[in-house]
This record gives C-alpha cells, structure tokens and sequence, in this order.
C-alpha cells in the first residue's frame, strides 16, 4: 500500500507530469475548445496523455480539470455538467496513475489574473462546486495552480479547507520575471498567510520558464517551513509557421531539476510546453537523490494574523460579500466620488482610482455626466475599476439622459458586469450642461427609477415580463440638506424610501451645526446616511460653488477662511476644513462621501488617513 501523500514528499522529491492543454494542442485539439469536455466526449486521448507521463517517471498526475469551474465551462454551454467533468477527470487519471501513483485535482483560477466582475460569494459557490467533485472522487490532493492574486488564492484555500480539513493542498502562483509580489505583499508574506490558513505545500507554475521560476524561488529562501513545488513552462511561446512552440529543451529541464530540489522543491513538473520528454529528464535527473529533511514549520506571526483577518473581513458574512450598507452598519464606511474624464485620457482617473484604494476607500463613486457636463461613460470607467484595481464601483444613473428602453438596457449591463451599488438620481437638466442643444428626457422621476430598479431586482423588467435573473441592486438616493426647509427635504427623502432606496448620500455640507442638524432630522429613518464632504481648492471655487452651483451653501466662517487663497496654500485649507467637518460627520454618521475637486485625489487620500487615524482602522498592506 502506497504511503499518503504528505508522507511521500516528506521521503523523497516526487516527479509531477507535464502540460495538458499544450500538448493536446499539439495532438491537433484546437486552441478554443474545452479540453476539460474531453474527459466525457474523449476519455481515451486524456487517458493517453496520462499515461505517457506516468511512463516517462512521473508519480503525481492533475487530473484534466483546470478550468473545470461554472464559470469556464459556461461559456461553452457545460454549465450543467461541472460535476461529471469533475468526477471523470478524477477518474481517468487514476486509472493511467495505477496504484502507486499518486492523483491531484486540479482547481485554475477563475479570475485568471483580472480582478474580473465575479462577486467574492460567486467565487466560493463555483470553487465549491469544483472541488466538492474532486474531492467525492477522492483525490490524492487539491492543487490550486496559476493563481495571480493572493485574494482568490486565499478564497480558494479557505473553501478547500471548509470541505476538508485533511485533504493535501497545493498552492500554486504564476509569477513572471519582473513581478515578485503578489496584492502588494512580498512573496514570502503571502506564502506565509496560505501557509496559516492550511497550505500543504507552496510554489510556482506558469508565465515563465525554470529561469524565472528558480529567481521567485530566491525570494522564498530560509522564510518558510513549507515544502515547494514548481511546474515551469518550456520558456516563453513562440509563434511559428501557425503553430505555437516552446523552445526549452527536454535536456535543460532535466539540468535544472537538481537544483531545483537543491533549493527545498518537493514536487517537480512542467506546465505549458512540457512533453514527456521533459519529465522523463527530471525523473533520470532524481532518480538518486536524496533531499534533506523538511525544516519544521515556524510559528504564526501577529502581522500577518491581522493580515488574515482582514481578508477574513473582506471574504463577508456567511460566504456573502458585504454591501456598503453591511459594512457602514459594523464600522465607518468611506465612499470616494472621482470625476470620469471629460476626454479620452483615462490614465489619470486610473491612478487616483489606484490611489484611493490603497488609502482605504471602500468605494469608487462616478457620476453620470453631473452638472449635465459630458463625461466619460461611468459604466466603462466602473469596470475597469473593478478589473484593475478591484475597488468596488458606485455608480450613479441619472433620469436625464435615458428614455425607459435605455435605462433598463443600461442596468442590464451594470448587472452583467457585476457592478451592483447604484445611486438613483435626477440630473441637473441638459440645457446647463456644455451641450446646450441636447434634449432632457426624464422618462423617469428619481422615485420611479428606484421603483423600476427593485423591480430589475425582483427578476421583472420595467414592461412587467419576468426576466431569466434576478439583479442585485443596492439602491442609494441622493438628498440636499443645504435648504430653508429641511423638514420639507427629509419628508421628500421619505418618500424615496418607501419606493425601495436602500441608503442615502447627501450633498456636501460645510456647516458643523447643520451636521448635528441633519442627524437629528433623520434619526427616526431605518437606512444609513453618507455625509458628503468635499473639500475646497481654492477661495475661487469656495465662491463658485456657493454662487452658482445648485444644492451646494457654504456658511460664512468658511468662505471667509478660503478668501484669498489659492494653489497649494487653498488646497491644504480645504483639506483642514474638511477635516473638522469630518469630526463632527463621524460623531453621528457611520457613512462619509468624500467628493474629490478637480482630480486632485491627493486631497481625498489625506482626508481617508484622517478617517482611518481617528477609528484606529488598521490597513492590511493588501492595500498598499
């Protein structure tokens, strides 16, 4: 009887197998398929390629099922069969294994190195189903290969461990030559963080060749207690005569397989461009070794416990990821408003995005077109929000500028790239707007757009037809305390609260009494408040705003405070200002709206920092 697989890699240096994909590619299976199908429509060719890996020295086979998840095999209408696909690739590649081999269920990234539109409760019900599968199948292991981010590793990892807390896991990165870092943490932190949430073993495969591997293995050095493994690729591809080649010999991997091992690798395989050829050079090349015992494993850290629990936050309640309406309930939430571009640059806008995120912002908020001025598509810029930096979009939709048709299509689209925090507003009208010649449409009132949105969210369009999905809209609704009448104001705000909104952002205030004001007017009301805060730039804008911008009043003390000044010497004035209106805004409100003047989104940084100084929230460097 074979030893289990902890015990094996304990022993010796095990012989992983090669890649699937490429090599069935080279098979003539066509790039645009799936080959995880093959394990129903063709077992006998992924049987094939498992055994020819088994026959040229490999003892540790992954099974055929890398991107077996709901949301790969959904694009090519295999949805339905996520557990059969599964189960079949546990399956063949036992029967190649025979008994003394041994059999890993792989499990691929599913964001594939975007910080793609997927929730973190999507994630965790698609990596559930998958490795339920694999595990019902009795897989020898688990092995999560070519991650990009600590996140979804982390997620991954936690979702192993929920299904099973004895399976061996094995971590995988995909790291090129010029990235050494992953979520802004060295290597060996989040190593160590997979480390203490239950990795069996660490290591590379992917995007880069043994050269590069062996680098990222470097920084690894004396910082772990964990053995590793590495599945390089054959070099980088080369596009030749219409076909894709590896240009890393069979010889050279078996060359670098010593001192791989040398360096603590447990597991040696090869990824995309590897042969049997390459495998049967690294089993010749180990077939004597001997490694050295595995040191014990270090005890956790307190930084790096802090760093688990805040992704623990950051994975939600009960498998959920937290609304802004959730967090703002537990703790001070901060929402940063950054103008889309008014031209086709976005470069900027992206920094600050990036900006904002690392100082903490729990969401980007973008409007649509304010002031009726024309603005890059919010929709757009909310995406790549996502995608890039993975700081959750806001996004307001304005009754202005869509008839019904275009409203609806234009939420569609909002819930099919997973932005799902919106805020229900009006829009200042066309006419005051840079395109005086365009049309107002107002099909909607702000209280019907919220109506129309809960209904999207109750799986009916705005005709009344049932829709095949149910969206899941957060609903904000905007309010303007800066009036004679407040009482009139808070009764309309009422009202947008019986057609469904779910919070409340208001406009700037810059009056530490009306901040009081509004809390008490509002404290019967059953949903949280962002105070908005802007701070001023210049005493020119400080004018500007009070003279010529609708539902904006500045109180005398501050205009007074901001005449005169302007550049740097205005800008840091307005930050002060903004900063004692925060003190008195986080006495009573939760929720803070940051709005940023003119892009300059260092000014919403330094009011972020203040935030989280005076509440003692600790970052993880996550965000850095």
């Amino acid at each position: 009887m074979k030893p289990d697989l902890r015990t094996a890699w304990g022993a010796k240096v095990l012989v992983g197998d090669g890649a699937m994909g490429t090599f069935l590619y080279q098979k003539g299976f066509p790039v645009g398929i799936s080959y995880e199908e093959l394990n129903l429509t063709s077992p006998e060719v992924i049987e094939e390629v498992h055994r020819s890996y088994i026959e040229a020295g490999a003892q540790l086979l992954e099974s055929n099922t890398y991107s077996a998840n709901y949301d790969k095999l959904s694009k090519f209408g295999l949805e339905s069969k996520v557990e059969e696909i599964n189960r079949a690739g546990i399956r063949i590649a036992r029967q190649a294994a025979g008994a003394n081999g041994y059999v890993v269920g792989a499990v691929g990234s599913i964001r594939a190195g975007k910080r793609a539109s997927l929730s973190a409760s999507e994630l965790k019900r698609y990596f559930s189903q998958q490795i339920g599968a694999l595990l019902e199948e009795q897989a020898d292991g688990i092995m999560l290969e070519t991650f990009y981010d600590l996140e979804e590793m982390h997620l991954a990892l936690r979702t192993v461990r929920k299904l099973s807390t004895d399976i061996p896991v094995i971590c995988q990165f995909a790291v090129d030559e010029t990235a050494m870092t992953m979520d802004g943490l060295t290597l060996p932190e989040a190593f160590r963080i997979l480390e203490e949430d239950g990795a069996d073993v660490i290591g590379f495969n992917c995007r880069t060749g043994p050269f590069g591997i062996k680098r990222a293995l470097r920084t690894l050095q004396d910082s772990l207690s964990l053995p590793v493994s590495v599945f390089p690729n054959a070099g980088l591809a080369d596009y030749v005569d219409g076909h894709y080649k590896y240009g890393a010999s069979p010889e050279y991997f078996g060359q670098m397989a010593e001192s791989f091992a040398d360096m603590g690798c447990r597991i040696i395989g090869g990824c995309c461009g590897t042969t049997p050829q390459h495998i049967a050079e690294i089993s010749e090349a180990l077939k004597e070794y001997s490694p050295k015992p595995l040191p014990e494993r270090k005890e956790r850290s307190t930084v790096n416990v802090r760093i688990q629990e805040s992704l623990a936050e950051h994975d939600g309640d009960g498998g959920q990821e937290p609304t802004l309406v959730d967090l703002v309930k537990e703790r001070h939430t901060v929402i940063v408003e950054l103008d889309p571009p008014r031209d086709l640059d976005i470069t900027k806008f992206m920094a600050g995005a990036d900006a904002l995120r690392r100082a903490g912002a729990d969401a980007l908020t973008l409007a649509d077109n304010s002031l009726a001025v024309t603005r890059m598509s919010n929709m757009a810029l909310g995406s790549l929000v996502q995608q890039k930096t993975g700081l959750r979009p806001l996004v307001h939709i304005a009754c202005r500028d869509r008839n019904l048709i275009g409203t609806q299509s234009h939420l569609m689209g909002f819930d099919a790239l997973g932005i799902d925090h919106v805020l229900a507003v009006t829009g200042d009208p066309a006419r005051f707007g840079d395109l005086p010649g365009s049309s107002s449409v107002y099909d909607l009132t702000s209280f019907e757009i919220i109506r129309m949105i809960k209904q999207l969210n109750d799986g009916v369009a705005f005709s009344g037809k049932p829709l095949k999905h149910k969206a899941k809209f957060v609903i904000g609704t905007a309010f303007n305390p800066n009036v004679k009448h407040l009482g009139k104001a808070v009764e309309r705000l009422e009202k947008k609260l019986a057609f469904g909104a779910d919070y409340i952002m208001t406009q700037p205030v810059y009056d530490k009494a009306l901040i009081h004001t509004i809390a008490d007017a509002t404290a019967h009301l059953n949903v949280p408040i962002f105070l908005g805060i802007m701070p001023l730039a210049s005493g020119r804008n400080a004018e500007y705003l009070h003279n010529e911008v609708p539902g904006i009043q500045l109180s005398d003390e501050v205009r007074l405070r901001m005449s005169g000044l302007e550049g740097e010497a205005g800008r840091a004035e307005g930050v002060a200002i903004a900063k004692e209106l925060l003190d008195a805004a986080m006495e009573r409100f939760n929720g803070i709206y940051l709005m940023t003047p003119f892009m300059f989104y260092g000014m919403s940084v330094q009011l972020l920092e203040h935030v989280w100084a005076k509440t003692g929230r600790q970052l993880s460097p996550l965000f850095r």
